[in-house]
């Protein structure tokens, strides 16, 4: 949560006039959904530590699911209707990205089911000029969408919505974008296990990858390294994690952070990867996370989502190192950070269910965290 604030700072956060939240606060009106979410974003918690009856979270998101399903159901026969202006869809299209980067899977669950019925809709009407932007914006709202149907488990969604960046992806005539879903892709492989296969797709897209000659191209590049070499390291492949993840490390000392393409790739998106493929190695090679993580933290600037992978990364570590009391505070600064990304993590539910068989005496604070999570 973020430092105390005053009823007019949290108005004024939250885009709420002082009145409403006065009243709120008096019991003198209840909240829509809405204005609820906007309050716990401006706060820093997950919107169901603000309910009374502490309904599910994600209970909006697998709401929006069925729409989000029909939207793409017609992606090539879209309703008849005017199109939204070109600048009005690049708008909208760029801040679900920033909500994707943020973790805020509420708001595109809500958003997106519309937004992509007027891309494609725009996109079946539009001039020759446009194509390629509009094809561009395809590509990023159903990166969006996916980003909702994976972190909340709907896989077959998530493959669907991948599928279709890969059919939309060629009329962009843009390498590095096509390499951009192949970074995507990678979701379908972790999903299904096929970690050998994945990482020979990644593979495949390197070799696609023009050479690395402005930033962009080493970002590209360096973005799919990180990723092979975390999905060589749940396949086993040390050998392969290691190659990878030292040509990550060369690509991202090349460049300041920031976010290419859709990705976050830089120095630190690279340390947080070293976490993870020592994660994802396992046994000998946990106490290499430890090491990685000692005296630093992810700055602050770095997108929430990957800031709390981060901590629940270490925090599995830490776990497995005997260390319960330090991997509970972990998967607390997870949550801090984003609370809907680390609810959803499957590892927190099963790693919160652990600490609590281990530390059963210990205070209600962990049962009320697993309880929060659902691992229990």
């Amino acid at each position: 949560m973020r430092p105390k604030m005053t009823q007019q700072q949290l108005a004024d956060a939250a885009c709420v006039s002082l009145g409403t939240i006065r009243k709120i606060e008096q019991g003198k009106r209840g909240v829509s959904d809405s204005a609820l979410e906007a309050i716990a974003y401006a706060l820093g918690v997950d919107p169901s530590r603000l309910r009374s009856d502490r309904s599910a979270a994600h209970t909006p998101v697998h709401d929006a699911l069925p729409a989000l399903s029909a939207a793409l159901a017609t992606y090539d026969i879209p309703d008849d209707g005017p199109a939204c202006p070109l600048p009005e869809l690049r708008v909208a299209v760029e801040e679900a990205a920033r909500w994707r980067l943020a973790a805020q899977y509420t708001r595109i669950a809500r958003r997106l089911p519309d937004l992509l019925t007027e891309l494609a809709r725009a996109y079946h009407q539009a001039p020759a000029h446009e194509r390629i932007e509009l094809t561009r914006l395809l590509v990023s709202a159903y990166r969006s969408a996916d980003a909702v149907a994976y972190k909340f488990g709907a896989w077959d969604l998530s493959a669907r919505l991948v599928d279709l960046m890969r059919w939309t992806v060629p009329e962009a005539g843009d390498p590095l974008l096509t390499a951009s879903v192949a970074y995507v892709r990678t979701e379908t492989f972790f999903a299904a296990r096929a970690h050998g296969p994945g990482l020979h797709s990644l593979e495949n897209a390197l070799d696609a990858v023009p050479d690395p000659n402005n930033s962009a191209q080493i970002a590209v590049r360096g973005s799919l390294h990180m990723r092979a070499a975390v999905i060589a390291g749940r396949a086993g492949n040390t050998s392969a994690a290691e190659t990878h993840l030292d040509e990550a490390r060369t690509f991202g000392g090349q460049l300041p952070e920031g976010v290419y393409y859709g990705t976050a790739f830089g120095p630190d998106s690279v340390r947080i990867h070293e976490v993870s493929v020592a994660v994802s190695l396992g046994d000998g090679h946990v106490g290499r996370a430890l090491d990685v993580a000692r005296g630093w933290k992810p700055p602050v600037g770095l997108p929430a989502e990957r800031r709390s992978g981060f901590y629940i990364e270490l925090g599995r570590a830490q776990l497995w190192s005997g260390h319960a009391d330090h991997a509970f505070e972990s998967f607390k600064m997870a949550r801090r950070i984003s609370p809907q990304h680390t609810r959803e993590h499957p590892w927190v539910r099963e790693d919160a269910a652990t600490l609590r068989r281990l530390k059963r005496a210990d205070s209600e604070t962990l049962t009320n965290f697993a309880e929060w999570c659902a691992a229990i």
